[in-house]
């Protein structure tokens, strides 16, 4: 089930990193209500999160990752599998199918290679090599499937995700402001920022 709300965040993965980007535009209905929004939140030094939904709901659920990576580690020593915060989610995400988040992820993380997950309104999480959530992912979508390839290097992805999003901002208007990127790479995440490109 794809539901749409009112961002654009994108995802992708090369040989060495997972790149997420995201705009920066907080709408309520028609109304701008914050255009200095971020939407990319670290919830480890091997994993970010995008949020596309509810502001209340993604911040609750990103708190919840948040403590159960911790609690991994102080438990095994050891980081969090990127699958295992996926896997989470998503049994929160089903378990409240009745009363539903109003929400749409994408978790990007490095264990023993770059991870990419989308995670549904309901739980449903697939691992991808790119991909886009929010309002403005038909536009941003297209250009990833016109442009990606296995054999990118970060830089090149990161420029494809940017693009991506700008694409979306000309597009959608519930996408604006500027475009935030985080970088996974195995020895911790990177964060760059960029206009809107006008």
């Amino acid at each position: 089930m794809k539901v749409l709300y009112g961002t654009t965040t994108v995802g992708l993965v090369t040989k060495t990193a997972a790149i997420v980007a995201a705009d920066r535009r907080a709408s309520s209905g028609t109304y701008i209500a914050h255009k200095m929004v971020k939407k990319i939140v670290k919830i480890s030094d091997h994993a970010v999160l995008t949020t596309a939904g509810l502001v209340a709901d993604t911040q609750v659920l990103a708190s919840l990752l948040r403590i159960k990576a911790t609690e991994y580690v102080l438990s095994n020593k050891a980081k969090i599998p990127i699958k295992s915060l996926a896997s989470y989610l998503s049994i929160i995400l089903n378990s409240y199918k009745y009363y539903p988040f109003i929400v749409q992820f994408i978790l990007a993380g490095y264990d023993d290679k770059p991870r990419l997950y989308n995670i549904e309104f309901f739980g449903d999480y697939f691992e991808e090599t790119y991909t886009a959530t929010g309002s403005g992912s038909p536009v941003a979508i297209g250009v990833l499937e016109s442009e990606y390839r296995a054999d990118m290097s970060v830089d090149e992805a990161v420029a494809l995700a940017v693009k991506a999003v700008r694409s979306s901002i000309r597009r959608d208007v519930f996408t604006g402001e500027a475009v935030d990127v985080a970088i996974v790479k195995p020895n911790g995440i990177e964060e760059r920022s960029y206009s809107a490109g006008w």
